[in-house]
């Protein structure tokens, strides 16, 4: 072998080792790294209780660092490689990890949070960051141009305004929009003119909303499908609860602070109820005995009459009547009107029948 060959043999062999030890040096501080952001997620996870997974599918990098940005404030919020996550994980042995793993797929956003699990669900639904719509994509609602300025100078896009029917003039040496105009309703399909026109205007019109996967919180997970709460239909069984439990305690005579004045209320009616039926005479209950005894004979003197109307009997089919056979007033001699007394006791009678008979049957 000449030595001209030898010697590039030599330096080529000297290089392939050199080329070796950098890409060991490389591998070695991949590997570090790896490791110390291992060691950071694991810090987390002992950190905060919940750990929220959110899917990242659409989102591009300026809406991503919006959505990172009103989010940060509740929490750490990290784009972590699913890798990285599942060692740490495995590392701190967390309980339900295979369960949790599923949800490990595709591009995630991770939220490292005290929020209790629902809150942060509820929390992210609220995230929504605007972006211009593409063309092909249906409007998710109407779309309107504001009238004003475009700051676009009168030419070529003159007709595309036209094309759209936006009424249009030139002022000050640009495009105005003469009125507020709508040029999309929900569901239609947005033309690559629009879509253009849209992103001249500055008209940021299709919402990006996320989307959590799955939380893990203490050692639960918990799909996405249990994160979503109907609250109105919560508040009402709520409601329904509180009430059937107040019902419960009226029943069974607890001495809650919350129902104890119902309680003593439904026991004096009920004493009052049994003392009338059992005729028992008290200060509480002797005029609603009477009242019911004269109903009853009353009662009785009808069914009498039906069967032998020679009888005679006297009946008094309304209370004012039974009130003036318990004290019939006086006639006047002079004058065809009744007494101003004797008006007085009559209508005092009565409303002290009529609370009577509300008492006994209410």
């Amino acid at each position: 072998m000449k030595g001209s060959t030898r010697n590039k043999l030599v330096r080529l062999v000297q290089s392939l080792q050199a080329g070796g030890r950098g890409r060991a040096g490389v591998v070695r501080r991949s590997i570090v790294e790896k490791e110390k952001v291992v060691d950071e997620v694991k810090k987390l996870l002992t950190t905060y209780r919940v750990l929220g997974v959110v899917s990242l599918e659409g989102v591009s990098a300026r809406e991503l660092a919006e959505i990172k940005k009103s989010l940060s404030e509740h929490g750490v919020v990290r784009v972590l490689k699913n890798t990285i996550v599942t060692r740490a994980l495995r590392e701190l042995g967390v309980p339900s990890l295979d369960e949790f793993l599923k949800y490990l797929t595709g591009p995630n956003l991770f939220i490292f949070t005290n929020l209790n699990a629902f809150a942060l669900a509820s929390l992210v639904d609220k995230v929504v960051v605007l972006r211009y719509v593409k063309p092909g994509e249906k409007a998710p609602a109407d779309i309107y141009v504001p009238e004003g300025p475009t700051g676009i100078p009168p030419g070529p896009m003159m007709s595309v305004f036209g094309k759209l029917k936006i009424r249009t003039m030139v002022r000050e040496g640009v495009i105005w929009i003469a009125k507020e105009s709508k040029v999309a309703s929900a569901g239609d399909v947005v033309s690559p003119e629009l879509a253009s026109l849209l992103r001249k205007l500055e008209i940021k019109a299709f919402p990006v909303k996320l989307s959590v996967k799955a939380v893990l919180d203490g050692g639960i997970v918990i799909p996405a499908e249990k994160l979503r709460l109907d609250i109105d239909s919560f508040r009402k069984d709520l409601l329904a609860a509180v009430q059937a439990s107040r019902t419960l305690a009226v029943e069974a005579v607890l001495p809650l602070p919350e129902v104890i004045n119902e309680v003593i209320a439904r026991a004096y009616v009920r004493a009052v109820n049994l003392a009338c039926e059992a005729g028992y005479l008290t200060p509480e209950s002797s005029r609603l005995v009477l009242m019911r005894a004269f109903a009853r004979a009353q009662s009785l003197a009808i069914a009498l009459m039906m069967k032998k109307p020679e009888l005679n009997l006297p009946i008094v089919s309304q209370p004012a009547a039974t009130t003036q056979l318990v004290q019939q007033p006086k006639q006047p001699e002079e004058s065809g009107k009744p007494s101003e007394e004797a008006e007085e006791e009559k209508e005092v009678s009565e409303e002290e029948i009529a609370e009577g008979i509300s008492s006994l049957f209410g």
